[in-house]
């Protein structure tokens, strides 16, 4: 594989092939050249990077982040949010004063309103995380169409963001039900394991790297022997079902909790995600983000056998408690634009009719035998340049964000890596293109890196209440 090359995930569910092929360095620099960065917004994540390298994470320095009952709690609904919406989400916002007490509060969002502008509107600004005013632990209630992915990443960087999108009022309610549930329990309904599931083609460069560089070294970390094993001493790190082993049947037993590894408490997975379907499409909704499994057989070949969708989770799967994390094109959800791939002076092109979550991470966190308490999952392509660099794996966002899961710390907190990632990687590459601006001479690898890297890590989110924190005994 050429070290020029940089590979994104995605499987085109109509044809059979790549969502985009293997791009040259070069594409993507002109891309990232094209549209200069937002001159407010680069500021900001300058200054919001200068507060999250400080050790108290842009918190006062009393107040612990992992401790969602010094931190803070939030949900966040549309300031037109439906009575009915806002009566399912009740029952966890009085478990949180509950359970947490310390600062648990319900605040609003305004259409169209930036990222900034909702900060001042509520008595802080970027890079002051106050949570008297907003706390750190914030949960979004609705639809990216009504509160949009930008926010939700922008945000991000400095608090610890959840969504929930449900498409009737049960889903809110039966996911409410699960969490305080859960939560409330004396015995963790799943195991202390952690299952890896990745898929590896040997006529595919993006599943070669995710398999090699990705699934095989991450597990491996936490194993016997392993650079992690010590810290989470009370887990059972399964050995990770790759290459052949990697078949729908498979990945449909770790959720129905019915195959040889049980019930493990987190599913770590890398593979294709399924997309393709165009705006208006009756299957993009329910199949867009998909995983799809070893059972593919090459490209320009694909049917519903060789993926798994939301229809695919069974009414009697066992994923009450469950974590899951889904490396995978649109895992998580589908913007409404594509912010990659289009011609140099064009409008990006139109992917959906409007933004939506998954429908897998929907079902598994509304399942009617008891929800999931969150699901990783990305927006929009994933890309081999997430832990890729000059060709060696870069692991140790995944590695923090899998030890901290499994060690009890809450899920939105433990993705701070990639948080931290994002802003960092804004801030040099808006430095970078001032200094093109200038005539500095920059490799377009380098950039095309740097630029890939950035969009890659801004697209992780939280799906679930990100305070969900898993059971440890």
């Amino acid at each position: 594989m050429s070290d020029d090359l940089i590979y994104a995930n995605g499987i085109n569910g109509l044809s059979g092939e790549y969502l985009v092929r293997p791009l040259q360095s070069a594409q993507l620099a002109a891309r990232a050249k094209e549209l200069p960065e937002d001159p407010e917004v680069s500021q900001q994540l300058e200054h919001v990077w200068e507060a999250i390298s400080e050790p108290t994470w842009g918190l006062p320095f009393n107040l612990h982040p992992e401790n969602v009952s010094e931190a803070g709690w939030a949900v966040v609904f549309r300031s037109d949010e439906s009575d009915a919406v806002k009566d399912a989400l009740a029952p966890l916002i009085e478990h949180r004063r509950r359970a947490d007490g310390g600062q648990v509060k319900v605040l609003d969002y305004l259409p169209g309103e930036g990222w900034s502008q909702w900060l001042r509107r509520h008595g802080t600004a970027p890079g002051n995380v106050d949570p008297e005013k907003v706390p750190y632990y914030v949960l979004l209630v609705g639809s990216p169409d009504r509160i949009p992915f930008a926010f939700q990443y922008l945000l991000d960087v400095e608090y610890a963001v959840g969504r929930l999108h449900f498409d009737d009022t049960d889903g809110y309610r039966q996911y409410v039900a699960s969490l305080v549930n859960y939560e409330e329990a004396d015995v963790a309904p799943r195991e202390q394991a952690a299952a890896f599931f990745g898929t590896r083609h040997p006529f595919d460069g993006a599943t070669q790297l995710s398999a090699d560089l990705l699934v095989r070294p991450l597990a491996a970390s936490f194993q016997p022997g392993g650079r992690f094993a010590a810290a989470i001493p009370r887990y059972q790190i399964h050995p990770p079902l790759l290459e052949r082993s990697a078949t729908k049947a498979a990945l449909a037993e770790i959720l129905a909790g019915t195959g040889p590894l049980g019930r493990p408490a987190l599913l770590f997975s890398a593979s294709h995600g399924m997309g393709g379907w165009p705006p208006g499409h009756p299957d993009q909704r329910a199949r867009h983000g998909a995983l799809l499994c070893q059972d593919w057989p090459g490209l320009g070949q694909i049917n519903e056998a060789q993926y798994l969708a939301a229809t695919d989770v069974p009414a009697d799967a066992r994923v009450h408690g469950l974590v899951a994390c889904f490396f995978a094109c649109y895992g998580a959800g589908t913007p409404q634009a594509d912010p990659f791939w289009h011609k140099p002076g064009e409008p990006p092109p139109i992917v959906a009719e409007e933004p939506f979550v998954a429908a897998l991470p929907q079902r598994l966190l509304a399942h009617p035998q008891g929800g999931a308490l969150a699901v990783i999952g990305h927006i929009e392509r994933a890309w081999g340049y997430s832990f890729v660099s000059g060709g060696q794996g870069q692991l140790l966002p995944f590695q923090n964000a899998i030890g901290r899961i499994l060690g009890g710390q809450p899920v939105g907190y433990a993705m701070k890596d990639f948080n931290e990632k994002y802003a960092q990687l804004s801030a040099n590459i808006s430095e970078i293109l001032e200094q093109m601006g200038f005539g500095k001479l920059v490799p377009d690898a380098q950039l095309a890196r740097l630029w890939t890297e950035r969009n890659d890590a801004q697209n992780y989110v939280v799906l679930g209440d990100p305070a969900a924190t898993l059971k440890v005994a």
